[in-house]
């Protein structure tokens, strides 16, 4: 694969994961196919709506924790996990529009980054939530020049800053290697199984149900807030189609949890189809306030820019 088409899908990763988020915002927690009811056809018309406590275009903690993400790596040259931590409470106590509650608990707990989530879990036993799924894609995009092994741990390392239990750093771990396969002009469909190989065992049979091609998010058992669900939905979403386009628009109709569902998915759509494939009508208005972090709103060319460097 040429070294454009790889930065292509790289940015695409990024920038998809980022519009997916926004686009998703206003629909959270709505009834399935709102998206498609508001925007019977896809094409000129369906764009950023707004609404829900969001401006059009505007995202949400998931992309806003991604950037931060993506910002240490660049200037940290690696993974500095104290490092992505500070920014995360720093961005916590500047009172984002919207944070997880157990991601929130976690930074406000005055805990050490290396055992606040930790000792979240021991305490709540809650702890599965796609809150670092979510943020995955600008790591996603870092490691996977560096092989398998490297990007599936420095997911679960990164997941575990926030989430103590295991399930959301083996979800995460299987996004950054998807990923990773898409940049390289693979088929992440195809390679499910193998990289389920390579999940913790007493995690995988649950991965194998949800990541399955005959899985419908309709099967799911819990709501799709939680890391495996939302990742199947991810899967299915863009299993199911055959476009970054609808497959961002059938993610939101499944409604629920709109925005992240649509942030995995348009991280994994936008890194299979690449950055091109992203309607202008949703890049143009995009825009993600950094909470904490003086008066900084990154828009798509700062986006593209950001995932340029990450991908090297």
């Amino acid at each position: 694969m040429n070294d454009a088409r790889r930065l292509n899908r790289a940015l695409g990763a990024v920038v998809g994961s980022a519009v997916g988020d926004a686009l998703g915002a206003p629909f959270e927690f709505g009834p399935e196919g709102a998206f498609s009811a508001r925007f019977p056809a896809p094409g000129q018309g369906a764009g950023m709506c707004g609404g829900g406590g969001w401006d059009p275009g505007e995202a949400t903690d998931d992309t806003q924790m991604a950037v931060l993400t993506g910002e240490s790596l660049l200037v940290r040259g690696g993974l500095d996990l104290p490092d992505v931590y500070g920014r995360f409470q720093r961005w916590a106590a500047a009172g984002p529009k919207d944070v997880g509650l157990q991601t929130e608990a976690v930074l406000t707990s005055g805990d050490p980054w290396d055992t606040a989530a930790a000792l979240h879990f021991q305490t709540n036993q809650r702890a599965a939530g796609n809150g670092a799924l979510m943020r995955a894609a600008p790591s996603a995009v870092y490691f996977a020049p560096h092989g398998r092994e490297t990007t599936m741990d420095a997911a679960r390392r990164l997941a575990a800053l926030t989430h103590g239990d295991r399930a959301a750093w083996e979800g995460t771990a299987v996004f950054h290697e998807l990923v990773r396969i898409a940049l390289d002009g693979g088929d992440p469909l195809k390679a499910v199984g193998e990289t389920l190989t390579h999940v913790h065992p007493a995690h995988r049979e649950r991965y194998a149900v949800v990541c399955g091609s005959d899985w419908h998010p309709d099967l799911a058992t819990e709501f799709n807030g939680a890391v495996w669900p939302c990742l199947g939905s991810a899967l299915w979403a863009v299993r199911t189609t055959s476009s970054y386009e609808d497959a961002v628009r059938a993610a939101i109709d499944l409604g629920g949890d709109t925005d992240t569902v649509a942030a995995v998915t348009g991280g994994l759509a936008g890194a299979v189809y690449g950055a091109d494939s992203i309607p202008g009508r949703w890049t143009d208005g995009l825009h993600v306030p950094l909470p904490g972090f003086g008066e900084r709103v990154l828009r798509a060319p700062e986006l593209t820019e950001l995932a340029r460097r990450l991908a090297g």
